[in-house]
């Protein structure tokens, strides 16, 4: 047993938030099953790193190419052969999990975070083509995403919804979910099989509100700075336990229904002088999953504190936002900024990866 054993015993699933094809090939992604990891999520920045810093796609690159496929359908093939093999990795966490856990996310191509149609297109087109039970895609959690979320949920897609940041933003996120539940049950659908998980992001919003309080510069704001991203996940956590309860979640969970579990993303401390595991030990607790890049989980296992703590003070965390505002620093400012950053992000690393793989591609002919 590890600590992420423990962690899981505490409520709160561990995922990896990383994938190579090495760690396929190699074990490695079974030895991280092994130490307590329980599904996997994937972005365009990750695949960047991954297909760029290493030989391991050239030959599936070599023989696509050779028949005849563009670019872009290469890059496509290489991330679906990576997803299947993982979802197989993951595959008996899912069922002995009864469908909790055991998932693995794929991303939609980040330049159609603000076109909602183009967004349903590549979802149905990518949960079709990899069809497996354990698959979530992700849709971002922008304006034009957030209907795509309802109507895949509506049409029995599980899906991750990512780059959430406003608690505002996750509250319409949980309603598309339960609406799209409710389309589903009206038009005599099965909802036991439909999941989500909505993945809010931590250590971002410390990095940008620190340096708008560096920029206030009085006490009152500095005494603020690594506090403000824990206090908006615990908040955010409170909407989630209002929002499945009551009479409304009730009559869905009689039919199947699964809560979309809050999933802390963006878990490693950018700030070395924080500690490593931060942003693990401040936020665990029932119904929820943190995705950590492979060395926050090392350090976890290592040092990490198993503790219930993401409900610990609901009252200072909001004192914390609530000073926030009163030295003059806009949270919802901070989030759309993060929000729009964060998916300019993921298109440059979607860009970059196309761009060297055609530089790949001249020295393969």
């Amino acid at each position: 047993m590890t600590r992420l054993h423990d962690l899981y015993d505490a409520g709160q699933s561990p995922w990896l938030d990383n994938l190579r094809r090495g760690w396929i090939t190699s074990g490695e992604l079974v030895a991280w099953r092994e130490k307590g990891v329980r599904g996997i999520t994937s972005n365009p920045s990750i695949f960047q790193k991954a297909i760029a810093g290493s030989d391991d796609y050239t030959e599936q690159f070599s023989s696509m190419l050779a028949a005849g496929s563009s670019i872009e359908e290469s890059y496509w093939g290489l991330v679906t052969q990576d997803i299947e093999h993982a979802l197989e990795i993951m595959r008996p966490v899912y069922d002995e999990s009864n469908g909790l856990d055991g998932y693995v996310s794929v991303e939609v191509d980040p330049s159609l975070a603000r076109d909602g149609e183009g967004t349903m297109t590549a979802a149905r087109k990518l949960d079709e083509l990899i069809n497996e039970p354990n698959l979530y895609v992700k849709i971002p959690a922008t304006d034009e995403g957030t209907p795509a979320i309802g109507q895949m949920i509506a049409e029995g897609r599980s899906i991750n919804v990512t780059l959430l940041f406003a608690i505002d933003k996750y509250q319409a996120v949980m309603d598309a979910y339960i609406d799209g539940l409710e389309r589903r049950v009206a038009d005599g659908g099965d909802i036991s099989d439909v999941s989500s998980v909505a993945s809010f992001f931590i250590s971002r919003i410390d990095v940008e509100v620190n340096r708008r309080l560096d920029a206030v510069g009085t006490p009152e704001a500095l005494a603020l700075k690594g506090k403000v991203a824990i206090a908006n996940a615990k908040l955010a956590y409170q909407a989630f336990l209002h929002t499945f309860s009551g009479e409304r979640w009730e009559a869905l969970e009689a039919k199947g229904a699964r809560k979309q579990r809050v999933l802390w993303a963006s878990t490693s401390t950018k700030d070395p002088s924080y500690p490593d595991t931060l942003y693990v030990d401040t936020l665990i607790g029932p119904d929820s999953v943190n995705t950590l890049p492979d060395a926050t989980i090392e350090a976890f296992l290592e040092r990490g504190t198993v503790a219930r703590t993401i409900d610990a003070d609901v009252a200072g965390a909001q004192a914390v936002i609530d000073g926030l505002k009163a030295v003059g620093v806009d949270l919802t400012s901070v989030t759309d900024q993060l929000l729009d950053e964060g998916v300019t992000s993921f298109v440059k690393s979607f860009d970059e990866l196309l761009g060297t793989l055609g530089d790949k591609a001249e020295t393969l002919k």
